[in-house]
């Protein structure tokens, strides 16, 4: 994909499981996970996933402090070779707390880092490695991404990329002769072209707005929720209900996501691959029903160039 050697072939749909995770805490104490989670119907929805096509599966050892990376190691333990494991390091945890402790930059945390994620995924190497610090420094990531170099040559890695928004960071992680994506926060709601402007892929994290480009109907969400704890980079929910301004925007385009039988979960992710071809969305997902609902969008395939028009023109109009 995009002249990167040893390519991997990502597809246009992969799966996200902080969710499965379950409930944790970031270094503030604040809830980070998404509620109670159950481990049999995550392992279920995983190997569902590979069944309907979709071979990438996107974690972090960080995700409910290394419990969603063993429930994906779990997931394919009899069919490793079937699929892709995207994985994160770089957001420190405690594991008998659950609770995060800060961001880790160095190089010898990676190294550490790096072989905690291999036990807990019960494999010898990580298609994709993904820095998970989204505003570390250039000269903190130089070093990192130098050592991911030596991972792969060492066989521990195949290919890696930076979880960040910043486009400039995103470019120079993949100048490494590896480095073939980055990860963001794209959806047909909150859009950032600068991101795949560049000859890596982008896995686009919250593709579904959190949930909101997912739910008609909003109930009370337990407390144990992050849409409940208001972090700063959470835009789309605000104390547990759904922001208004993102909510007027979702009903705008709402139509037009749901013309030709499409699910309003459908419509948005047809929206991704009609808007370029480097974008890899990954909804985080924990039931098979979701699964099915989100693969069912690959049979739909792409919003026509007049549907993304019409989106477009709604939401993001030219001056």
């Amino acid at each position: 994909m995009f002249g990167v050697p040893m390519t991997l072939e990502l597809g246009k749909l992969g799966f996200g499981t902080w969710a499965m995770g379950g409930p944790f805490l970031g270094p503030d104490g604040a809830q980070v996970g998404w509620g109670p989670s159950d481990d049999g119907q995550s392992v279920k929805a995983l190997r569902r996933a590979v069944e309907l096509g979709v071979t990438l599966f996107d974690t972090a050892d960080v995700y409910g402090c290394g419990h969603a990376e063993t429930l994906v190691g779990q997931a394919f333990a009899d069919r490793r070779d079937q699929v892709l494991i995207a994985t994160k390091w770089g957001c420190g945890f405690d594991a008998a707390t659950r609770r995060m402790t800060g961001d880790e930059g160095s190089v010898e945390y990676l190294r550490r880092a790096v072989e905690g994620s291999l036990r807990r995924l019960g494999t010898d190497r990580i298609d994709l490695y993904q820095l998970h610090v989204g505003e570390l420094a250039l000269e903190d990531a130089a070093l990192l991404r130098d050592e991911c170099e030596a991972l792969v040559a060492a066989g521990k890695i195949r290919a890696y990329g930076w979880s960040t928004d910043d486009p400039e960071r995103a470019r120079f992680f993949c100048e490494g002769e590896h480095g073939i994506a980055a990860q963001a926060d794209i959806n047909v709601l909150f859009d950032n072209p600068e991101m795949y402007a560049g000859d890596f892929a982008v896995l686009c994290r919250r593709p579904l707005a959190m949930g909101l480009l997912a739910r008609e109907t909003f109930t009370a969400l337990p407390e144990d929720d992050v849409r409940v704890t208001n972090p700063a980079w959470l835009r789309f929910f605000v104390d547990g209900k759904p922001s208004p301004e993102y909510f007027r925007a979702r009903e705008a385009v709402r139509d037009v996501l749901t013309s030709g039988g499409r699910t309003l979960v459908q419509g948005a992710l047809a929206w991704f691959w009609a808007r370029s071809p480097r974008l890899v969305p990954i909804p985080g997902v924990r039931t098979v029903e979701q699964v099915e609902e989100n693969a069912g969008a690959l049979a739909f395939g792409a919003l026509t160039a007049d549907e993304l028009e019409q989106v477009e023109s709604v939401l993001r109009p030219r001056s």
